[in-house]
């Protein structure tokens, strides 16, 4: 079951993890997962440039590979990077070992502390062996682009109504969320501007 804000109980399962930054002045951290995808990132940092933001892009390893220019395009324009496995992988459905070998051959390419499990599941064991070495980051808002069933509006009104200085907000600049992720973003990027809303890059540090 998803949220667009998450639940404080669900924060707790892992402690150590980044749901939120501590922020006190009106910033937002904005997020995009599974990237980089061909037309969709490129007009998300369109979209970003236009706004002056800066966001953090999780990129599964595989995409890396397959578009390099995007990924060096991101890092251009002054975004953050994190690792989201090589092949976007369950934690649910994968052994310890498999996902840790799979989140290290993401590293080769991603070269960022930050690690983001796909779909935001990761077992107790599996996130012991990374939390060592990965900043492991979560979410506090869940724009819900993903799901076909929603409208972009929809998605937008999770972004707005749940922010708060400091949130980490997920999209997905991913071809299955575009319809969803493209137009929201620009409508969440416009009305949290007016609300006094800066819009930042998480920080990183290079592993390799």
């Amino acid at each position: 079951m998803y949220f667009a804000r998450t639940p404080s109980l669900l924060k707790k399962t892992l402690k150590q993890a980044s749901w939120e930054m501590p922020d006190t002045e009106k910033k937002v951290y904005l997020t995009f997962d599974d990237g980089p995808t061909p037309m969709v990132t490129t007009t998300v940092l369109n979209i970003l440039d236009t706004y002056n933001a800066k966001g953090t892009f999780f990129c599964i390893g595989k995409n890396v590979v397959d578009h390099p220019e995007i990924y060096e395009d991101i890092l251009k324009r002054g975004h953050s990077i994190g690792n989201h496995t090589y092949n976007h992988l369950s934690g649910w459905e994968t052994t310890a070992k498999k996902y840790v070998q799979n989140t290290e051959e993401c590293a080769k390419v991603v070269n960022s502390n930050l690690f983001r499990p796909p779909y935001g599941r990761i077992s107790p064991r599996q996130y012991n062996l990374l939390k060592d070495h990965y900043h492991i980051i979560m979410w506090s808002v869940l724009s819900w682009d993903f799901d076909p069933w929603l409208s972009w509006e929809h998605c937008m009104q999770n972004v707005v109504k749940n922010v708060r200085p400091g949130s980490i907000v997920v999209f997905h600049d991913s071809e299955k969320a575009a319809d969803r992720c493209i137009p929201a973003l620009k409508d969440c990027l416009k009305r949290l501007g007016n609300e006094g809303y800066e819009f930042a890059a998480l920080p990183y540090k290079a592993i390799n």
